[in-house]
């Protein structure tokens, strides 16, 4: 049986949480592995049985690189999750996309660049004051393509012109811009992640808010988190179910399932209702230790594919 290749960056592998207990749950279940890095010219993707994206958390900046590479590794070995989903997950463009397939969505609205930086931040706000029902006084700017909180960051209203230098920046590197409300319940309940392993609920975390209002941008590989266990509810299980099914449902990816992983990041509205903040099916951090098992169900799920 050929090996694993759990693929990783130089700069993430030290930091990635998940490696230990995936390492060790393979070497109980007795499946060969290596850890390797996605850009090391020196590997040998032919000699891999399933070739499983962990944590290559510095695509960001070079994803046609990373793209170009999913293709490439994709015509040698499998490539888990496949090449189809992570160009579509990339981009948080898929947000507007789920939201089409009825599934709840944090409201999301996206500038391109080349758009002026002041009037999308004022289109913005004023279509919110037109919504009395989703009046927010907070709101983030993040790219489109990002990960780990970087360049992301929060404002008051009265920041507006912190927000427009913001939006400006990202737009002149060329970059699509997510504007999202700050749903300010994520301050004490925080984030709940939902952890989908081989088309199953698994587990879920609770992630502490990560965005102080008005502060820089993290520049490290990602932002701090603070993270525990958390027994998710009846409703947050619904919405999540909704989403794979959803994804099940979509012909681009239906014969993809069921999905070895996935992790759904889920927020609070003011009246309590589950939305989805993001969708992770590319490098998500799963969160083993917070779970008992969990490691060992991945790596069952990986021997039944090999």
């Amino acid at each position: 049986m050929k090996p694993i290749a759990l693929i990783t960056a130089a700069a993430a592998r030290e930091l990635d949480e998940d490696l230990p207990p995936l390492v060790a749950a393979l070497s109980e279940a007795e499946l060969a592995h290596e850890i390797v890095c996605w850009d090391d010219a020196r590997v040998d993707w032919k000699k891999y049985g399933i070739a499983l994206l962990r944590s290559t958390w510095d695509y960001v900046p070079r994803l046609d690189e990373f793209l170009t590479w999913a293709e490439q590794v994709s015509t040698q070995t499998r490539l888990l999750n496949p090449v189809e989903l992570i160009r579509w997950n990339t981009d948080k463009v898929y947000l507007a996309d789920l939201a089409s397939k009825g599934i709840a969505i944090v409201p999301s609205s996206f500038v391109a660049p080349g758009v002026d930086a002041v009037q999308a931040i004022e289109d913005f706000l004023g279509e919110a004051d037109a919504d009395s029902d989703h009046a927010f006084a907070e709101f983030v700017v993040k790219p489109s393509v990002g990960a780990g909180s970087r360049d992301a960051a929060r404002y008051h209203r009265d920041d507006r012109a912190l927000a427009v230098t913001h939006l400006q920046r990202l737009l002149e590197q060329g970059r699509r811009v997510l504007l999202q409300p700050y749903l300010d319940r994520v301050d004490a309940d925080g984030e709940t992640a939902l952890v989908y392993l081989d088309g199953m609920f698994s587990h879920a975390i609770r992630k502490g808010p990560l965005l102080a209002r008005a502060a820089q941008p993290t520049k490290a590989l990602f932002a701090a988190e603070d993270i525990s266990a958390r027994l998710p509810g009846a409703d947050q299980i619904a919405l999540g179910d909704a989403v794979v099914a959803a994804i099940s449902k979509d012909p681009r990816f239906s014969a993809m399932m069921p999905l070895l992983y996935m992790r759904i990041d889920l927020l609070r509205r003011a009246d309590g209702s589950a939305c989805v903040l993001e969708l992770e099916t590319t490098e998500p951090s799963l969160f083993f230790d917070h779970a008992q098992g969990s490691a060992a169900r991945l790596a069952n799920a990986l021997a039944r594919r090999l």
